[in-house]
């Protein structure tokens, strides 16, 4: 399969560009910045922003299929988080539809749902939106296009609200939220080859003892994680954030500090 990866140069786009390559896929990268020495990837650098330059990605690759990772991972104000991660989608979205693109794969993220309180248990796909900051309203906003795209167009689109990519956990958080660079190309993998998805959702995180997520929508779709935060249980110190960072399934997003105007 030959697939576009956005944000390739990122955390999680280089884990994700360097595990699809080994598993046999072509990639074909995309980034604001220019590859490293030494990159083997076919290279564009464009903003997703910028329709123009990305449906001129599209006439010069023959893509089987989009894992968009691109966006800004931090709170900022409203119009900065709809730019990043639903006008690159929509881009993304257009010129997959004009050049018979039909899979996106999509990092959204557990902040789509992160004003859920802890107290309501498991999240399963079908828990209602309720985002903690604009880049969860953002996040929100990107996963209903999919789906309008998915029902207006056929495309398959895969939703997977990513909780801490990390190489390891660092909070007591963490061992609830983590997602593995290898799982993480598990999770990828499996929603590019998972057949017909349609519009789906997925929660992106390891096999943890104390996950807060239901991964039978990922299993659904042929995501076995294999990993586990427990094994790095011993390592994480109690904090004194713990306890807030628990009550709502975003933890820090959830909390006063990032509270802001949404066009200030």
């Amino acid at each position: 399969m030959r697939v576009l990866v956005t944000g390739a140069a990122g955390s999680l786009g280089r884990a994700i560009t360097v595990g699809l390559d080994r598993l046999g896929h072509e990639v074909v990268c995309l980034d604001l910045v220019p590859p490293v020495d030494g990159s083997p990837f076919a290279w564009h650098e464009a903003d997703c922003t910028d329709a123009d330059a990305v449906a001129a990605v599209f006439a010069e690759e023959r893509l089987d299929a989009v894992v968009h990772l691109a966006g800004t991972p931090e709170e900022a104000a409203l119009p900065d988080e709809l730019t990043s991660h639903v006008i690159t989608t929509a881009a993304l979205l257009d010129a997959m539809v004009a050049h018979d693109v039909p899979r996106l794969v999509y990092a959204s993220s557990n902040h789509a749902v992160g004003r859920t309180p802890r107290a309501d248990g498991e999240l399963g796909e079908h828990v209602p939106p309720r985002p903690d900051t604009y880049y969860g309203v953002a996040k929100v906003a990107a996963e209903a296009l999919m789906r309008l795209f998915a029902e207006r167009h056929g495309t398959d689109a895969v939703a997977c609200r990513i909780g801490s990519f990390l190489e390891e956990p660092t909070s007591v958080r963490g061992l609830s939220t983590w997602l593995s660079p290898a799982d993480g190309v598990r999770m990828v993998e499996a929603a590019l080859t998972a057949p017909a998805p349609g519009y789906a959702v997925l929660y992106g995180v390891s096999a943890n003892t104390r996950a807060w997520w239901d991964l039978e929508p990922g299993r659904r779709l042929g995501y076995e994680p294999q990993d586990d935060a427990e094994a790095y249980a011993e390592r994480i110190a109690a904090g004194p954030d713990d306890e807030a960072e628990a009550e709502f399934v975003g933890g820090p997003y959830a909390t006063a500090r990032l509270h802001r105007p949404a066009l200030g």
